[in-house]
């Protein structure tokens, strides 16, 4: 027979076993779901950008299974300690985190539609570069089956990855995001820009257009001094030079726009059609192609045509709004 000291020693003894069974238990299934931070990821797309995030994740510890449609791409990695798999099936179930990194949406979807089943009760990270309405039809998708669902904008090159200057956007599920911080930021600077599936692809192409045109930009600039003998380098640094200043002029323009007063102080749509116009004639004498000034001064004629040619530069803007 026990005495009541006995009895209570016991009765806290068991306690005591209980609550550390429950610690034990709660570390135990953290550690099976650490797959969003520290544990297992499943990389789909083994391109440049695919196999330098793989890399990253080998890196930092992170347990990675890998596959691609072309066979031979992964021996590298599996090398550095990825896990290959033989199958789609193999890969999306060998962990609870799926990052895709494919060619296209449609890519995207021949491969994930055969294994939809398989992806229920997992995380689906598309850094694929798709349109705001393809991720949100993915996001969607994606719903239906029990799958959480971030779509990712890889604002960088593969040789940033990893650097302080690569920075990574995402969309979608709040929670995953929070989950997955710490494996985001082993790729860049990680930014959530909401709910809406597709806002992340939206900031993604929008910030891609201003670069594509502002290269040719500079290529156009180049073939007009190269066609006089100056090299693109020298052409380069005046160039940079010129750009860094201007994109200081963004936040004043941005207020324009956010107000909807174009008839502010600034160089004059009227000006500008002159500017063009010159510019235009000057790349046709050097025998350069005057597309990309082109473009821009048919905007702009076409808000002179309606009426605003007195107005300053930054509606060109609307001309686009417009259509």
């Amino acid at each position: 027979m026990s005495t009541p000291v006995k009895s209570a020693y016991f009765r806290k003894r068991t306690q005591a076993d209980h609550d550390g069974g429950i610690r034990e238990n709660e570390v135990e299934n953290e550690m099976k779901n650490d797959g969003v931070t520290k544990g297992s990821v499943a990389l789909l797309g083994l391109g440049a950008m695919g196999r330098v995030l793989a890399e990253r994740l080998l890196d930092a510890g992170h347990p990675v299974t890998v596959w691609n449609r072309t066979p031979g791409r992964d021996t590298a990695l599996v090398e550095r300690g990825a896990r290959r798999a033989e199958t789609l099936r193999e890969a999306v179930t060998a962990a609870s985190t799926v990052v895709t990194c494919l060619f296209d949406h449609a890519s995207v979807r021949e491969t994930l539609e055969p294994v939809g089943a398989d992806l229920a009760g997992r995380t689906l990270v598309d850094l694929t570069t798709t349109t705001p309405n393809e991720a949100r039809w993915l996001g969607e998708w994606a719903g239906e089956r029990g799958v959480e669902h971030l779509d990712g904008a890889i604002m960088a090159t593969p040789s940033m990855i990893g650097a302080p200057e690569a920075s990574l956007l995402y969309s979608g599920s709040a929670e995953a995001f929070e989950r997955h911080r710490t494996l985001f930021e082993v790729w860049g600077s990680a930014t959530y820009d909401g709910a809406d599936h597709g806002a992340a692809s939206l900031f993604d192409l929008a910030l891609l257009s201003g670069m594509y045109t502002m290269f040719t930009g500079f290529y156009h600039g180049a073939a007009m001094v190269t066609s006089a003998g100056i090299t693109a380098e020298e052409f380069s640094h005046r160039s940079a030079r010129l750009l860094s200043a201007m994109t200081g002029v963004f936040p004043m323009s941005a207020k324009v726009i956010d107000e909807g007063d174009h008839t502010g102080p600034g160089q004059t749509l009227e000006w500008t059609a002159t500017a063009l116009d010159t510019i235009a004639r000057a790349s046709a004498e050097q025998g350069v192609s005057p597309r990309p000034i082109e473009m821009t001064r048919a905007l702009v004629l076409a808000q002179i045509e309606a009426g605003y040619g007195h107005e300053n530069s930054d509606r060109i803007y609307e001309e686009l709004r417009t259509g």
